[in-house]
C-alpha cells in the first residue's frame, strides 16, 4: 500500500493537535508527518505517537521541500487563503478546516458519511473543504432520515462549546470560573467573547448580518444545502455555552411523509458513526461530557411531534474538535487515499 507524506498546518492549535491524535489512533498509511505553524511556533514541538516532532515554519516552499502529498489546514481562513494555493501548486491535495473555501462552487464540501462521492471533485482546485463543526454532526443524522422520509425543513438551536472559538476561548472560561470562586468575577477578562461566558449563555456566534441571523447560522443553512445536494429550508439559532468541548443541537425536522420515532431510531442506529443514546426510563441521552475524545455523533431524545405526524425532534451531540473538525478531515483523507487506490 502506498504511504503518504502528510502536513498539518496549525499543528499546535486546538484542532491541529486533535488531527495529530486522530492520525495516531487509526491505521493511516503515513510515510512522513510534517507539523507546520507560523514562525512564532517554529522550533517548538508537538506530540505524535509518544514522539516529539519539531514544528517547521509554514512557508510557500515547504510543501515542495517536504514532498507533501496531503496538507490538512487548521490555522484560520487567512492562512488557508495565502498558503493553500502553494500547497496545491506543489502537487498536494489540501483538506481545509476553515470557512474560506467552503462555498466556492468548484471546491467540494465533504462529510464522508453523507457525500463521499464529492471527494472525486478535488481535482478541479486541489482543495477539499471541511464544513462547519455544527453542520457536520447535524447532517450525519439528517442524511439517513432524509433518504427514508424526505426531509423538507430543519429548525435547529445549537449549544456550542467554547473550544469552537479556539484555545484562548477555553482558557477564558476557565479563568472566569476561577475568578468566580475567588469572588472576583467582575474583574475577570472578557476578550475571546463579547460577553462574560462563565455562568452565562451568549445567543451570538460570529457577526450579525442584515437579515438578523449571524454568519454562523447562515453557514449551517448554506452548507447543509451544498453537502446534501438538496434545497432544504433551514433556520438556526447558534448559542455559545460555558462548556469546554462538545457541541449540542436541539433539532426539529419536518418531512414530506409521516414519520415514526421508533423507525427513526432504528435507521439512525444503523447509520455510520452514529450512536443512539435514547432511554428516557433510565434518563439516558447525549451530553457533551460523554462525547469528549470520541469520534462518534450521539443522538437521543428522538420523539414525534405532538401535533404533526410529519415532524420529529431529536438532540445531537459530538466533540466539535474531533467530529466537527479533526476526525472529519482525517476521514476525508482516508477516503481520498482509498479512492486513489481504486
Amino acid at each position: 500500500m502506498k504511504r503518504y507524506n502528510v502536513a498539518v498546518v496549525g499543528a499546535n492549535g486546538a484542532v491541529g493537535e486533535e488531527v495529530l491524535r486522530v492520525l495516531s489512533e487509526i491505521d493511516f498509511p503515513l510515510a512522513k508527518l510534517v507539523p507546520l505553524a507560523s514562525s512564532r511556533s517554529a522550533g517548538k514541538t508537538v506530540e505524535y505517537n509518544d514522539e516529539q516532532l519539531t514544528i517547521k515554519e509554514l512557508t510557500h516552499t515547504v510543501f515542495d521541500e517536504e514532498d507533501v502529498e496531503i496538507a490538512i489546514f487548521s490555522a484560520g481562513g487567512g492562512v488557508s487563503a495565502e498558503f493553500a494555493p502553494s500547497a496545491v501548486k506543489s502537487g498536494a491535495v489540501v483538506i481545509d478546516n476553515t470557512s474560506h473555501f467552503r462555498m466556492d462552487p468548484d471546491v467540494p464540501l465533504v462529510v464522508p458519511e453523507v457525500n463521499p462521492e464529492d471527494i472525486a471533485l478535488w481535482e478541479k482546485t486541489g482543495i477539499i473543504a471541511n464544513p462547519n463543526c455544527s453542520t457536520i454532526q447535524m447532517v450525519q443524522a439528517l442524511k439517513p432520515l432524509d433518504e427514508v422520509f424526505d426531509l423538507v425543513r430543519v429548525d435547529v438551536a445549537t449549544y456550542q462549546a467554547t473550544s469552537g472559538a479556539g484555545k484562548s476561548a477555553m482558557e477564558e472560561l476557565v479563568h472566569q470560573m476561577q475568578a468566580f470562586f475567588a469572588f472576583k468575577l467582575d474583574e475577570a477578562e472578557v476578550k475571546a467573547f463579547n460577553q462574560q461566558i462563565a455562568l452565562n449563555v451568549i445567543p451570538q456566534i460570529d457577526k450579525f448580518q442584515d437579515n438578523g441571523f449571524t454568519k454562523e447560522e447562515l453557514k449551517m443553512v448554506n452548507e447543509t444545502t451544498k453537502i446534501m445536494h438538496k434545497e432544504i429550508a433551514l433556520s438556526a439559532t447558534c448559542v455559545r455555552v460555558p462548556v469546554l468541548r462538545g457541541h449540542s443541537e436541539a433539532v426539529t425536522l419536518t418531512f414530506d411523509s409521516e414519520v415514526n420515532a421508533q423507525e427513526a431510531k432504528e435507521i439512525l442506529s444503523k447509520a455510520p458513526n452514529i450512536v443512539v443514546v435514547d432511554d428516557p426510563s433510565q434518563e439516558l441521552y447525549p451530553m457533551p461530557k460523554d462525547c469528549v475524545d470520541t469520534n462518534e455523533t450521539y443522538v437521543g431524545r428522538i420523539r414525534e411531534d405532538l401535533f404533526a405526524n410529519n415532524m420529529l425532534h431529536l438532540f445531537i451531540v459530538a466533540d466539535n474538535l474531533r467530529v466537527g473538525a479533526a476526525t472529519n478531515a482525517v476521514r476525508i483523507a482516508q477516503k481520498f487515499v482509498q479512492m486513489q487506490g481504486e
